[in-house]
């Protein structure tokens, strides 16, 4: 470790210190790894017996993602909970979520909140979504009702080259009813696959980057039943929702079945597997994976479509589910193709947020460093960002 006994101190709140790490979310021992310091080091910064230096403070604020001035402050910022913000995620417990998850989480709270100063500075009127769903309702009759809300057409769907262009697509028609579309990054799909942001208006729908093109279009639908539900009082953020584990599991099922309408409409469904001549199928692998490709969604995605329309009982769904994961686990993986500076910037903020820097940058309402800052892209890039908004979403495919 680096000898810095002889370096000069910065005098800094030691609250604020302890306050930035806890609410970044890293035990004491990744901070003390990270600046290359004892434990007992950070420990007896944060108890005001010793100061870092300004190096180490510098290091601090660029690995909790904090601006250098905060450690300044009189006192600790008042911040509402992440977990008041988004809503409730399997396996993730309020206020102990992941370094990782949690800068995705503020990271995803700031852009929404630029977006909506963004629109107020250009006078431009706020698309509200409304759509509202109950748990009471029919899964299918939910799913046409926001089927028809996005206007995706069935043969227009069923010509999509492939699953990248199938999920920028879906991902333009719901970002057009006025939800933000995020994607995120470094965080393992076991913790958070997608998530949903309650607060309206611009109410916001984030991907994990590592999903497959496929899979990310259910998970897209699934995040958006989650909001029409939270609309309809039926859900609330994490913070505050009170069912027991059993009582999600039947939320997060009916947000899958409706998902699966969305998808695949009943009459597109009859209609492929009277085309395909599967009425009388076994409904094994090679049967599913062949009407999943038509609609490009995945294999296990129909499965769930085809229980939900009766094609398959529950038995034979969770005994498929059973040898479908076990044949997944076969496959070598798959990577995704090569994103540019621009394609992370609109994979990772949508098409809408970086319309809405362009326009605000043209107009003189933010500057260069300001629209650079947002997108977190040079502007050196931002001739080909303005070349690709202008061609359209079909033609996207790399990931972060």
């Amino acid at each position: 470790m680096p000898d810095m006994s002889n370096a000069p101190t910065v005098a800094v709140n030691p609250s604020i210190l302890t306050w930035a790490r806890e609410e970044s979310g890293y035990a004491v021992d990744r901070v003390a790894r990270r600046l290359q310091v004892k434990e007992e080091r950070v420990a007896a910064w944060e108890k005001g017996e010793r100061q870092p230096t300004l190096r180490q403070l510098e290091q601090l604020a660029r690995f909790l993602h904090r601006p250098f001035s905060i450690f300044f402050l009189p006192r600790p910022p008042q911040l509402s909970p992440l977990a008041a913000e988004y809503r409730r995620l399997s396996g993730v417990e309020p206020g102990h979520e992941s370094p990782e998850l949690r800068l995705a989480l503020r990271q995803m709270l700031t852009r929404r909140e630029n977006a909506l100063n963004l629109i107020e500075e250009l006078g431009e009127p706020i698309l509200k979504f409304s759509l509202t769903a109950s748990l009471k309702e029919s899964a299918a009759d939910v799913g046409k009702r926001l089927r028809a809300a996005i206007g995706v057409d069935v043969e227009a769907q069923l010509l999509w080259a492939n699953e990248w262009q199938a999920w920028n697509m879906w991902r333009a028609a719901v970002e057009q009813i006025g939800i933000l579309v995020f994607q995120f990054g470094k965080i393992p799909l076991e913790e958070a696959r997608g998530l949903a942001l309650l607060r309206t208006p611009l109410p916001v729908v984030a991907v994990n980057g590592k999903e497959l093109p496929e899979v990310k279009s259910f998970t897209l639908l699934h995040e958006v039943v989650h909001l029409m539900l939270a609309i309809g009082h039926e859900e609330a953020p994490a913070l505050r929702e009170q069912r027991s584990s059993n009582e999600w599991d039947d939320v997060e099922r009916f947000a899958e079945v409706v998902a699966s309408h969305v998808l695949v409409p009943e009459e597109a469904l009859r209609s492929m597997i009277a085309q395909l001549g599967l009425q009388a199928a076994a409904w094994n692998i090679a049967e599913i994976r062949r009407i999943a490709r038509r609609f490009r969604i995945t294999p296990l995605a129909m499965a769930t479509r085809l229980r939900a329309s009766g094609f398959i009982t529950w038995a034979h769904y969770n005994r498929w589910r059973s040898e479908w994961q076990s044949y997944v686990a076969t496959l070598p993986p798959r990577t995704g193709g090569f994103a540019t500076p621009v394609g992370k910037a609109l994979n990772r903020a949508g098409r809408p947020f970086a319309r809405l820097v362009l326009d605000a940058l043209a107009a003189n309402r933010i500057t260069s460093v300001d629209a650079a800052r947002y997108l977190d892209l040079k502007f050196e890039h931002f001739e080909k960002l303005r070349g690709r908004l202008s061609e359209g979403p079909s033609g996207e495919f790399a990931d972060e």
